[in-house]
């Protein structure tokens, strides 16, 4: 069943202008200050944030909502969510729905925390019925409990959006939009609020999450939907649609930032990539065979002895892995150092290569990040809804003997499937 159904939806505004309807005391001002603008109208100029946008959710399904900066992705969670009508098209949605688009909205400063999670919660759609039924969770949630009776100027920061994520996220809906609040608080407060959106998700109901967090996006959604300038450029996969993403921020980054690179001046690293076997992007790993990485480089004259380094990091910049080679004897010219692997079991995400070439006396030549980063876009082979997911991406298989019924299933963490032998 389809919970959500967007056909040829569409949002134009008017660049530097308030919209039709806006206050009168506003037009009044702009009178004021400005007689003679009646006389000199300019042309209106307009801007789609959105157009001809169309897609299905179904029920149950977790939908994640990619993009830069200003690609129309919380404009369309407003759309959805009525705060603002679309210029073209419509959004049908069944189910009792409800949003966490800017944490916090409706506190006010001289209430207390107590005075507040009401007030939130009624503007947020819950019975007071409901709020006091949940009041003890959330308090407990936002870990506030000692100052929930403290007016909310005196909170913190962290105290306050704290507890107004607990009032959201404990929302009774069928139907549930997200923009970008899994990353408030501290590191300990957000891994609890991906707990408690992993917790959302599996009681089946319906979620559409905005995210820069691409992990977030991996471990809660089963699609995703990549939104660039105000249209769907792909709906997939959550996996594919953030490898894909990611390939393409990359290849954006090489070309601003390091286009001049291969230009060829004195000893220095030119390029690298995935060697063997060839994939359809250079520097997308999208399997767990062997793989070859090629780093070509340009030696302008003799170094004979020379050491040559590599080392992996990850997004986070953890040391992955690291090997250097000594004694390597160069001749002017062009060269390839090729790096085998019987395999690289990494998690998906961003990764990259750091190079070094030394001479004999062991003195830095040239040191390079390699451009663009490593994409690894290989199948989850880890749990999907599990925070603690680790460095490694190592396919397993687990071999369970019922020896009562003479029976033996296997489980692969490939595909999370049951096996029955024949």
């Amino acid at each position: 069943m389809n919970v959500i159904k967007v056909e040829n939806l569409g949002k134009r505004y008017r660049v530097g202008e308030l919209e039709a309807g806006g206050l009168l005391r506003d037009q009044i001002a702009s009178l004021l200050t400005n007689p003679g603008s009646l006389l000199r109208r300019k042309p209106r100029e307009t801007f789609w944030a959105l157009r001809d946008v169309s897609f299905e959710v179904k029920e149950g399904e977790v939908l994640g909502l990619i993009g830069r900066n200003g690609a129309g992705k919380s404009t369309l969670l407003k759309l959805l969510s009525r705060i603002t009508a679309p210029t073209v098209g419509h959004a049908e949605i069944h189910g009792r729905v409800g949003s966490l688009l800017e944490v916090g909205t409706g506190f006010h400063p001289e209430l207390s925390g107590r005075e507040n999670v009401f007030l939130n919660g009624a503007i947020l759609g819950m019975s007071r019925r409901e709020i006091a039924r949940k009041f003890d969770e959330i308090v407990a949630f936002a870990e506030v409990e000692r100052f929930i009776d403290t007016p909310v100027k005196r909170y913190s920061s962290g105290m306050y959006v704290r507890l107004a994520f607990a009032v959201a996220a404990h929302l009774e809906t069928e139907v549930l939009f997200v923009d970008e609040v899994l990353s408030v608080g501290d590191v300990s407060f957000q891994k609890k609020c991906l707990g408690k959106m992993g917790d959302i998700s599996r009681q089946g109901r319906t979620v559409v999450l905005v995210s820069h967090q691409m992990t977030s996006i991996r471990t809660l959604c089963n699609r995703g939907l990549w939104v660039e300038a105000g249209t769907i450029r792909m709906d997939s996969s959550a996996h594919e649609t953030v490898s894909a993403y990611e390939a393409a921020m990359a290849r954006g980054s090489r070309n601003a930032e390091n286009g001049s690179r291969n230009g060829i001046s004195h000893t220095r690293f030119l390029s690298w990539e995935i060697a063997s076997p060839a994939p359809a992007d250079a520097c997308t790993l999208d399997h767990l065979d062997p793989v070859t990485i090629r780093v070509n480089v340009y030696v302008e004259g003799m170094m004979p002895k020379a050491a040559h380094g590599i080392a992996l990091y990850n997004h986070e910049q953890q040391l992955i892995w690291a090997r250097r080679l000594e004694k390597v004897d160069l001749t002017p010219g062009e060269h390839s150092f090729y790096h085998a692997f019987p395999m690289l079991p990494l998690r998906p995400g961003l990764y990259t290569w750091l190079v070094t070439l030394y001479d004999k006396d062991m003195k830095p030549v040239d040191s390079w990040y390699c451009e663009p980063e490593m994409i690894v876009a290989t199948e989850n082979h880890q749990a999907a809804h599990d925070e603690w997911t680790g460095l490694l991406n190592i396919p397993s298989r687990l071999d369970l003997k019922l020896d009562k019924i003479n029976l033996a299933r296997v489980y692969t963490s490939a595909e999370e499937k049951l096996h029955t032998p024949q």
